[in-house]
């Protein structure tokens, strides 16, 4: 009796040693080296910053609770910086990347290692440099899948035949960083893209790109997971999958509700999971994308990239099938699909909110400087800013070493980042008045209490054009509560907020001339960046940060910084 219970612990130690086993986490190591690579495009030969020579980068396949190590080395001719798109970074700001915000860059012939673990954390992110415009080609997806043994939330836990990353993005005929740099001289807005493009190549439609574009092979029958990433700098995209639809199943590495459509609107910095079943007469068909355009009056690329999916067998001297796209300005079709997310759980929302914010979102101008001739509007500066503030990075040190080392800022930064607009006025006005077009510099933080419950209004206004603002905020998810158009009504509409399943996302569209609502706790302490993932508006100062104070004992603390932190 004795050796049979004996026998059954002994078994029971076994089968819990088997499952510990099946669900460790793993250590990854990678060497990403930014460097020069020539490539041609439009029947241009280029030579573009890379990692590892390749366009777009490496993809990194993790399963949630991994830890990463990513030893980057430049051997580029610029300063360069990784940011981790949406990883939570929990305690590891030292290994977020934004330059200048939480490190200062890594230069050309230099290295630094980011450590950190993805917990809590399954679907699609991606990684970018954040230096400069550099992010147009260094760029490549994160793909993190479920632990070992457990199944996917969707398909009845069935794994997906194929998983297959689309990074849609932006080509420009010369060199990204110069036409940043050209822009920001004379306060002009930049050049716009000269194609749009799958995976690197811009497809059919353009010129000397067919030969290259890309191709996905799929089988009849099979249904797909086709993880979608907007890597374009400063496009918004409507996409499609000509005769077939998409049933989104995820956004932000956030699982979502079921959701069948035939489009979809996806914002730069954003990710967007689908499942495709293959069940259309074997052919080709074309998956196309063009742009969002919501801005009236301003120039956008207005060209079309596309990819095949080829089921074989089928002659390829065939055109594929082509899908219908919506108008470049069909608003009511991106707010349709935005809002049509949920979350695929109940929302874990805090029944207290601590910190009430209301931030506008949007452009400006400031004057030109005496003796220069500027080339915005009348002679100005182009500008953007959140509550008035346009934000201006460090050039000493980063924000987050100030903060760590200095303690109240050591006059890198200030703590008076408005929790609200320094003037009331219409936001969404036809006429704004010119006294509120100007911004003011400065490099402001707003300081959180560890563990606080933070609500953000973000509301869109209509100095010079109203547009629709992907606003993306580092170290955390948030929950998207609400969204409309026209000034955000306090009385009115938070009554009309989804507390029961709003989607989470690290991304957030504010809808032109229109408000969203946003709800997470600052659970993890460190400097925190929150912007536009516009490059054209980040560069003009659509940004501020949050200082997320740490809370009690070593795991509400931010860890020390690394050894090997970039000196400035």
């Amino acid at each position: 009796m004795q050796a049979s219970i004996l026998m059954t612990l002994i078994a029971a130690l076994l089968l819990c040693s088997q499952l510990q086993q099946t669900v460790v986490a793993k250590e990854q190591y990678h060497e990403f080296v930014v460097q020069e690579a020539a490539v041609t495009r439009l029947c241009r030969k280029h030579s573009i910053m890379t990692v590892n020579g390749q366009f777009p980068g490496p993809a990194l396949e993790v399963s949630e609770g991994d830890s990463l190590m990513v030893r980057v080395i430049n051997r580029g001719g610029y300063n360069v910086t990784v940011h981790w798109h949406g990883v939570r970074q929990m305690r590891t700001g030292w290994s977020d990347g934004p330059e200048y915000v939480t490190q200062c860059p890594i230069r050309p012939g230099q290295s630094f290692t980011y450590r950190f673990t993805v917990a809590g954390q399954e679907g699609t992110l991606w990684w970018h440099a954040h230096s400069s415009w550099l992010r147009a080609t260094v760029h490549g997806a994160l793909i993190i899948r479920p632990r070992a043994g457990v199944p996917y939330p969707f398909n009845a836990g069935k794994p997906p035949a194929r998983e297959i990353p689309i990074l849609l993005g932006e080509w420009w005929d010369m060199n990204p960083v110069d036409v940043v740099r050209t822009a920001t001289r004379t306060g002009a807005a930049p050049n716009i893209s000269d194609a749009l493009t799958v995976n690197g190549q811009p497809g059919d439609l353009y010129k000397c790109s067919s030969k290259d574009t890309t191709v996905f092979p799929v089988r009849s029958g099979e249904t797909n997971l086709l993880r979608f990433i907007n890597a374009a700098l400063n496009t918004e995209l409507f996409v499609s999958l000509a005769g077939h639809t998409m049933t989104v199943v995820g956004a932000d590495a956030s699982y979502t509700k079921p959701h069948t459509t035939s489009v979809l609107m996806i914002a730069p910095g954003q990710t967007t999971d689908v499942l495709v079943t293959f069940d259309q007469p074997p052919a080709r068909y074309y998956l196309a994308a063009r742009a969002y355009a919501s801005a009236q009056g301003v120039p956008f690329d207005n060209t079309t990239t596309t990819a095949i999916f080829d089921y074989g067998g089928s002659s390829s001297s065939s055109r594929p099938a082509m899908p219908t796209l919506p108008a470049y300005n069909d608003t009511a079709t991106a707010t349709a699909f935005t809002t049509s997310l949920r979350g695929l759980r109940k929302a874990e929302l805090p029944s207290r909110v601590d910190e009430n914010l209301f931030f506008t979102v949007g452009v400006g101008l400031l004057n030109c400087s005496s003796g220069q001739s500027c080339g915005g509007p009348n002679n100005t500066r182009f500008a953007a800013s959140i509550n008035n503030v346009s934000f201006v990075l460090p050039s000493t040190l980063s924000i987050l070493q100030a903060h760590y080392h200095g303690g109240a800022g050591a006059g890198v930064f200030t703590a008076d980042f408005p929790g609200k607009p320094p003037v009331q006025f219409d936001y969404t006005a036809q006429n704004v008045s010119r006294a509120l077009w100007k911004p003011v510099r400065g490099t402001k933080v707003y300081r959180l209490r560890y563990g606080a419950a933070v609500q953000v209004v973000l509301q869109g206004t209509n100095i010079l054009a109203a547009e629709n603002h992907p606003i993306h905020l580092h170290g955390y998810d948030f929950y998207i509560l609400g969204e409309g158009f026209g000034n955000f009504d306090a009385a009115a509409d938070t009554a009309k907020l989804n507390l029961e399943d709003p989607p989470m996302r690290n991304t957030v569209g504010v809808p032109a001339n229109g408000w969203a609502v946003i709800r997470f706790v600052a659970d993890n302490p460190g400097v925190w960046l929150m912007h536009c993932h516009l490059d054209v508006h980040i560069t003009w100062g659509l940004a501020m940060a949050f200082l997320v104070e740490d809370g009690v004992g070593e795991l509400q603390s931010l860890e020390a910084p690394p050894p090997d932190l970039p000196l400035c």
